[in-house]
């Protein structure tokens, strides 16, 4: 999944350049979710060992629409891959750009 990520990035706007990703597997015993979460009721099927949970940081002011734009492209690269995208949970984490600095504690944006 890195690679689709890094291309949905790209998709809404991105930099093709700015890769920093990290993939974390975590061991049956290190994943602890509920199958029945009712955040997914709308699911047509329960969560399994398959379950995904990805967490995308960047940086405060993104529009809905440029959202929505990335929710498609994980589900693609799942499908692609003969996994279910109604197992992936995708969360934002948004940061604003003095929370930011890329080296030697240099604020690039402020």
């Amino acid at each position: 999944m890195p690679e689709s990520a890094s291309q949905a990035l790209v998709a809404v706007g991105v930099p093709v350049t700015d890769r920093f990703q990290r993939v974390l597997a975590l061991t049956p015993a290190d994943l602890v979710f509920d199958p029945h979460d009712p955040e997914s009721a709308g699911s047509p099927q329960a969560r399994d060992t398959r379950f995904a949970s990805a967490e995308v940081l960047w940086s405060a002011g993104r529009s809905v629409k440029v959202k929505k734009q990335f929710f498609q492209h994980p589900g693609e690269a799942m499908r692609d891959s003969d996994l279910e995208p109604e197992r992936l949970l995708l969360v934002f984490k948004e940061t604003t750009w003095e929370n930011w600095s890329f080296a030697g504690g240099r604020l690039p944006h402020v």
